[in-house]
């Protein structure tokens, strides 16, 4: 397993070391080196040559589309440790990993590879009009540099989301996993070495992000920060950057809805709000936390939910059979503690879970029980504030303009689920629903060929899609005079 920094093509150990625990027992798994600034300088530095002297800026695009295609294949290749290593260092389930983050993260380098030259056609405009005849060009060049911030919730698919599309459109990447997560960023820089890229289009460094964030994020050499992660850490980054001005994407927290009318095959309504809300642990920006039951169908809804929640196996994330980890560390596992047990005192109901299980085999980890939560009022800040954790709370609703009206009650505006058999109501209602992704009888289905991103305060930008692929892109406009048999106007501005 690399533990090493990757700059410039190369890893590089370094003095400072950091211990990762493995959630669901508390123990270190492994010691890396982390950077300080002299590190995070010579990232920069490298990133910025490549770009203006060096290979990677040079090549032409069927070139870089058989690098990206490479990483592709590398993280197939490297499959089965990649999964067995991020279950171990985020405690998610091993099913999880296997079949969704390791696969997704593939197939995000194979698809910009493959689109990068449809979505890079440069488009001319003709201008015909009364005062001048011209020709516009517009032409797509990359951003130059980009820093790459991710969390620790999946920690490869997203860096493997920007670093695709960043690659794609061209630009020179320094990827900086979270601290408690880096072990697979730090296989990707094997596999990105493996590739053969040139040195400096890709550096990856575990930092601590209070210790080198400002520098990644000021510095003048930097062209763009895309960064998802939380409110908190948003707003700083946006400060550091404002410094020297740099285009920013922004994917922030979320609390978003889910809504279930009594129309609804209520076993897919239920099945698919399970997983909305416990997988990963509820560690996840579009966690449906507020799920909200038109009243005809509520009690057989609760019944049914917090039934198949209480089943809900908890369980070593190695384990096949588990379908629940632990939360990503102790601090972490404190504050959903906390919140439930404040929502409690402010007079919400505990249906089933609430709290840290008893088994001897658990104890350990940091884990914690599914959790369903009755009489929640709007004014309560598990219904307002992001828990990131395995809890929901379960509301009823009359009327389509009552499940508006709260569910649009957030500072979020992230992404949003609806379960009805009427298609109509449900377009007519996603259309009123402030969120950048409706779900319409689904949940989490994310497509490379569409974008993902949020509004108010869960961020602004996009990932993924055309839209997420051309935010990590500049777009230059090359304007030729076509004026015939004649000079342009502005020789005559001056012109005697």
């Amino acid at each position: 397993m690399n533990t090493n920094l990757y700059i410039n093509g190369e890893f590089k150990e370094t003095p400072n070391k950091q211990d990762v625990i493995n959630p669901s027992t508390g123990e270190v798994i492994a010691k890396v080196s982390i950077a300080e600034n002299a590190e995070v300088e010579y990232a920069i530095k490298s990133a910025r040559n490549s770009i203006d002297y060096g290979l990677w800026g040079k090549l032409s695009l069927d070139e870089r589309k058989n690098f990206i295609l490479k990483i592709s294949q590398g993280i197939l290749d490297h499959a089965a440790e990649l999964a067995s290593l991020e279950s171990l260092n985020t405690g998610k389930p091993i099913k999880e990993t296997t079949f969704m983050d390791i696969p997704s993260s593939a197939a995000a380098f194979e698809y910009f590879a493959n689109n990068l030259e449809k979505y890079l056609v440069k488009e001319s405009i003709e201008i015909n009009s009364s005062i001048a005849k011209a020709q516009g060009n517009l032409i797509r060049e990359p951003q130059g540099v980009v820093v790459l911030i991710v969390p620790w919730n999946y920690p490869l698919l997203i860096a493997s989301w920007k670093m695709a599309q960043a690659l794609a459109a061209g630009n020179a990447v320094i990827l900086k996993p979270s601290s408690l997560t880096p072990l697979t960023a730090l296989i990707l820089a094997k596999i990105v070495n493996d590739a053969g890229l040139p040195a400096g289009a890709v550096n990856i460094l575990n930092a601590d992000g209070d210790t080198v964030g400002k520098t990644l994020c000021s510095d003048k050499r930097v062209d763009m920060v895309s960064f998802t992660g939380s409110n908190a850490v948003g707003k700083k980054i946006m400060e550091y950057a404002s410094s020297n001005v740099k285009k920013l994407i922004m994917e922030l927290g979320g609390k978003s809805a889910g809504i279930v009318f009594k129309d609804a095959d209520l076993e897919s309504a239920v099945n698919g709000c399970l997983c909305s809300i416990f997988l990963n642990q509820g560690q996840m920006c579009t966690a449906m936390s507020r799920i909200f039951v038109q009243d005809e169908i509520y009690d057989n809804f609760i019944n049914n939910f917090s039934a198949k929640a209480a089943r809900i196996k908890l369980g070593k994330p190695e384990d096949f059979e588990t379908q629940m980890g632990p939360l990503m560390s102790r601090p972490q596992l404190e504050k959903v503690i906390s919140y439930v047990q404040k929502a409690k005192a402010q007079g919400a109901k505990i249906v089933c879970g609430g709290k840290a299980p008893d088994g001897a085999s658990l104890k350990q980890g940091f884990f914690f029980e599914p959790t369903v939560l009755t009489q929640v009022l709007p004014s309560m800040a598990i219904f307002r504030e992001e828990v990131f954790g395995p809890v929901v709370c379960i509301t009823k609703f009359s009327a389509i303009e009552e499940v508006i009206k709260l569910a649009n009650a957030s500072d979020f505006a992230l992404a949003a689920s609806i379960w009805t058999k009427d298609s109509t109501k449900a377009q007519h209602l996603a259309a009123q629903i402030n969120a950048g992704t409706v779900w319409i009888n689904t949940y989490g289905m994310f497509f490379n060929e569409l974008p993902y991103g949020g509004f108010k305060q869960s961020g602004f930008g996009k990932e993924l899609g055309k839209e997420g692929f051309l935010e990590y892109t500049r777009l230059k406009n090359v304007i030729t005079d076509k004026t015939q048999d004649s000079k342009p106007l502005v020789n005559y501005w001056y012109g005697f």
